[in-house]
């Protein structure tokens, strides 16, 4: 869990410093890049679900004892990941204008925003070849690999945002969008990386991973069996902060800087209960591979137990320092109160959502994935949505309503991903 969560933080890192340093070239550059990666983020991170199924896949022919057919699952993931590459690029190619056009933005930062994604199209590729050797890494016991990598990439992305965006080396200077010409470039030396590594790993010769292989259709269709449920849950979950947000502005300037400091906060403390989900797919999938059912079953409740003493912990820190928190995001006058009413919040999210996403890795690991994504889609859009809008236009709670919607949604998911576990873990013992 220790180098996935490592792994995380940096990614999130370079997308922190991407808008950190486009915000330095000017307001309609940050204004540009934030409208691009709003749009790119649910989509990266719905369509790299899909292929983050290689994980389960892997684990439980490693667990089985069938290590040849992880290279012909890796295979299957490599097709897939170039038709998701070729898909998203050509969907930009049609739809992205006018989407853009529709948001009715100020034209300087429409075009920034436009070439900005046009610049991250040219990493597509090599970004979601790059998230299946990733996937493959961690969970053929090399995360701490995969964990070196990053962090050799994060300044490395720095300094090219550096060189793109104001100018240097001889260099016109770009702006906004020069995050994204950074961005598009670090795929592809992360991705050069990846393959530099793994050819020097033993991995690559026990795995076979060197023989090209055909991609087989049940082997395709195994990957959207668990990916398309997983991608789309995942997308459920990113979306409806976008929602969220839109359902904010009428509130005014005040309420959205604060509401964007406690949810980029949350974000934050999101990555432990993420690392968790993701290292229990890997080690619940290798114990129920190599039919060690009692085995997973005590990693499932090591597990949670130890996330749950991790989320109590955050959640007191978080109580406490509510104030110093929200003055780090440079929250004064009425922002202060409200960033801080918001983290208020944002404790009780944390200790709910510590609680699920553990609890859907762990049924990943099973290859459970289809109830997740149903309890998903009713969660966030069936009960946090409604009853934030509710709870803001009938009974008046202004914008705390979205947040208390949003709890009582998390909440319902634990709830019933608790039972699911329960039901799944019967039919193994």
């Amino acid at each position: 869990m220790v180098p996935i969560f490592i792994t995380q933080i940096t990614i999130m890192g370079m997308s922190f410093a991407d808008t950190v340093m486009s915000g330095q070239a000017g307001a309609a550059d940050l204004a540009g890049v934030a409208i691009g990666t709003s749009f790119w983020m649910p989509v990266s991170t719905g369509l790299n679900g899909i292929l983050q199924a290689l994980t389960p896949i892997a684990a439980q022919l490693l667990g089985a004892g069938k290590k040849t057919s992880v290279g012909q699952a890796f295979w299957n993931a490599l097709y897939l990941a170039i038709g998701l590459a070729f898909l998203v690029i050509g969907a930009g190619l049609l739809f992205l204008d006018p989407a853009l056009r529709q948001m009715t933005l100020a034209p300087e930062v429409h075009r920034i925003a436009l070439r900005y994604l046009a610049a991250v199209a040219a990493g597509i590729l090599p970004f979601f070849l790059g998230s299946v050797l990733h996937y493959l890494l961690d969970t053929t016991g090399y995360p701490r690999v995969t964990m070196k990598l990053f962090l050799l990439t994060l300044p490395l992305n720095v300094g090219l945002n550096y060189i793109f965006i104001f100018g240097k080396l001889g260099l016109p200077a770009y702006g906004g969008v020069g995050a994204g010409i950074a961005t598009a470039l670090t795929h592809w030396i992360i991705l050069g990386l990846f393959i530099l590594v793994l050819r020097h790993l033993p991995l690559y010769q026990q795995l076979q991973l060197s023989r090209v292989q055909l991609p087989t259709l049940p082997g395709l269709k195994e990957q959207l069996r668990l990916g398309l449920p997983l991608g789309i849950s995942i997308f459920f979950e990113t979306s409806i902060w976008a929602v969220m947000a839109f359902f904010m502005t009428k509130f005014g300037t005040e309420t959205i800087a604060a509401h964007q400091a406690a949810l980029n906060f949350s974000s934050m403390l999101y990555m432990f209960p993420l690392s968790f989900s993701l290292s229990m797919t890997i080690i619940i999938g290798i114990e129920v591979g190599a039919k060690r059912y009692q085995n997973a079953l005590d990693y499932a409740k090591t597990g949670i137990f130890t996330n749950w003493c991790l989320a109590i912990g955050l959640i007191l820190l978080l109580l406490v320092l509510r104030e110093p928190i929200a003055l780090m995001y440079g929250a004064s006058g009425q922002v202060l109160v409200l960033t801080k009413d918001f983290l208020f919040y944002v404790a009780f999210f944390q200790l709910l959502d510590g609680t699920a996403a553990p609890l859907q890795g762990i049924l990943r690991g099973y290859k459970d994935v289809k109830f997740a994504f149903w309890t998903a889609m009713v969660a966030y859009w069936c009960v946090s949505l409604p009853l934030g809008w509710i709870l803001d236009n009938v009974f008046g709670h202004g914008p705390y309503a979205y947040w208390q919607g949003i709890i009582s949604g998390i909440f319902c998911t634990a709830v019933l991903l608790i039972y699911r576990l329960y039901q799944i873990q019967r039919q193994y013992l």
